[in-house]
């Protein structure tokens, strides 16, 4: 019987893939000698021969026959002694092309858009046919995913702590670290561990309910911790934070925006001290001042910006010292009470585009300027076709909006423009997890589990259906060409069709 294999390249290892799931791991060997070694030997070898050490076997991905890969197989079957360069040369090039992992260092991903661009992801899976792998989760938690280099971030409460855990690209818990006590949700679909860590390749950085957030080494070991909530004010929000910090050059950078004192504050990334902290307060109806949305570092002109968004005012502000660069308001003129900012911005081309008002009407704001930008940058506002919870996606000028009840809206950044429109199936159940397009598809993660595929192109159509019965809150993130979704008990890894 031919052996099927499949090889795929990942920035730091090449992943062999053999149908019986079979895991490699790590090994030492200069030489490539296999008459009387098995397949789990043979591949370590090779790992650690061409430079990838950490060659392993996977199963649940898309196979290849013996004959695709020739001269690999005659390595693998028969045994040569030599380098493996030739072999790889010798490789078809869809083959050597196959779709690294890429990095996806925050919530919405390296462009904060919640985008990526090609790739072919999975439409259709269920329990029994294209989940990879799971992982089991210890406590409920919201966050999504940050990935780098493979390895797999994320927040959840363990034994009433704060925690930190990391995985490999094959679900397999690397480290855990524990920080102080849980402050546990409010929300049916809320948690202690809401927003996402943030990583710049060298450290982590994770915030908490209870006003914790701490800095990390990719390894687990803990750099720094403070307490926001001892130097800051107590949390005033109604429902259970989800701000996510954000890194500058230099800096964390993180939003407290509530009732009582609210701030912006930057913390040096090594050392965890305050660089700077300044207030940001404005004068709002009742719950309008309360912000769950997460800043967002941006460059204009050349320099570096950092963008928030509550209070009823987008703000830009320099991260050297916090200094208000331009500011942005008149999204609530009528004053309406419980306006809180939910949904974060999205910024596509020179347009950032704000959704609120709990979804009713969605603005699109240029950037640049300095001062009171009110009347000068507002390009366009629309209504009814906003969302309350979901931050919207953004790709190629056009930005997806998925409503609360499951509506999609694509629409033109430039001028707010709708270009089309479509439906998803109807259910007492909501959406919380902002969309993620990607391989020219939309996923729509619904609370109860269910995650839809639809084209992410006009004429709008459903692609796929799948129920992952696990409850989703975060967002999708891609790697490879696979996908990863954070369920409230398990971490989730689909591929395949």
């Amino acid at each position: 019987m031919a052996l099927r294999w499949m090889i795929t390249f990942e920035p730091d290892r090449l992943l062999l893939v053999d149908p019986e799931g079979e895991e490699g791991a790590l090994a030492d060997g200069r030489r490539l000698d296999y008459r009387r070694r098995t397949m789990k030997e043979r591949a370590r070898r090779i790992g650690k021969t061409i430079g990838f050490p950490g060659l392993m076997f996977h199963s649940g991905r898309r196979p290849f026959t013996a004959s695709t890969f020739g001269w690999l197989m005659v390595l693998l079957g028969l045994g040569v002694s030599g380098a493996l360069s030739p072999v790889l040369a010798a490789l078809p090039a869809s083959a050597a092309n196959a779709r690294p992992l890429v990095n996806w260092p925050r919530w919405r991903g390296p462009n904060d858009n919640g985008s990526i661009e090609g790739g072919t992801y999975p439409v259709k899976w269920d329990p029994t046919n294209g989940i990879l792998w799971s992982a089991p989760l210890p406590g409920k938690g919201c966050s999504t995913p940050a990935v780098w280099n493979g390895r797999i971030f994320l927040t959840a409460p363990s034994e009433g702590r704060n925690a930190v855990l990391a995985f490999d690209s094959l679900g397999k818990r690397l480290w855990l670290s524990a920080f102080g006590p849980e402050s546990p949700g409010k929300h049916k679909n809320g948690s202690g561990s809401n927003p996402s860590p943030s990583t710049d390749g060298q450290g982590l950085f994770v915030y908490f309910r209870s006003g914790e957030m701490a800095a990390l080494d990719l390894d687990g070991h803990p750099r720094w911790t403070t307490n926001l909530s001892v130097g800051f004010g107590p949390d005033t929000l109604f429902w259970d934070i989800g701000t996510t910090p954000v890194l500058t050059e230099k800096d964390v950078v993180i939003a407290l925006l509530r009732s009582g004192q609210s701030w912006v504050a930057a913390f040096d990334k090594l050392t965890g001290a305050l660089h700077w902290r300044v207030p940001r307060q404005y004068p709002n109806p009742v719950e309008g001042d309360h912000s769950y949305a997460s800043p967002m570092t941006i460059r204009q002109q050349g320099k570096e910006l950092v963008l928030v968004w509550g209070g009823a005012h987008l703000t830009a502000h320099d991260p050297a010292g916090g200094r208000t660069v331009w500011d942005c308001g008149e999204f609530n003129p009528e004053a309406t009470s419980y306006w809180p900012a939910v949904a974060s911005f999205v910024v596509a081309g020179d347009v950032v585009v704000v959704p609120y008002g709990r979804g009713e009407v969605v603005h699109g704001i240029r950037l640049g300027g300095t001062g009171d930008v009110t009347a000068t940058h507002r390009a366009w506002m629309q209504k009814g076709i906003g969302s309350f919870v979901p931050t919207p996606a953004a790709s190629q000028g056009r930005v997806y909006l998925l409503r609360d009840g499951g509506e999609i809206v694509c629409a033109a950044a430039a001028d707010g423009a709708v270009l089309w429109k479509g439906a998803l199936p109807k259910s007492a159940n909501k959406f919380y997890a902002s969309p993620l397009v990607a391989g020219g598809n939309l996923y729509a993660c619904r609370e109860d589990g269910v995650v839809f595929v639809t084209r992410a192109e006009a004429p709008f159509a459903l692609l796929g259906q799948n129920d992952l019965q696990d409850r989703l809150v975060a967002s999708p993130v891609p790697q490879g060409d696979r996908l990863l979704f954070r369920g409230e008990k398990q971490l989730y890894c689909v591929g395949g069709r």
